[in-house]
């Protein structure tokens, strides 16, 4: 799916907690997420960790949006 979006013009960004999968299905930006069983969060964490734990997922995905890819990139963590 997200390579016929891209194909479409549009860029996408794959969150994912499995980057080599992405890597396999063609995903050309790729932002790595926390854990399978939550890839957005970690529920251990206060209310106010999760939500700074989201804001920097989602400010590395909106990155890697607007950043023009020659290949597939894996947007790591800073």
């Amino acid at each position: 799916m997200v390579k016929e979006v891209e194909r479409a013009g549009i860029p996408v960004v794959h969150v994912c907690t499995v980057t080599p999968i992405s890597m396999t299905v063609g995903a050309n930006r790729i932002v790595p997420a926390i854990a399978i069983p939550y890839p957005l969060g970690n529920p251990a964490k206060t209310m106010e960790e999760e939500k700074q734990i989201r804001r920097k997922i989602l400010n590395r995905a909106l990155e890697a949006l607007t950043t023009e890819v020659s290949e597939q990139t894996i947007f790591e963590m800073k």
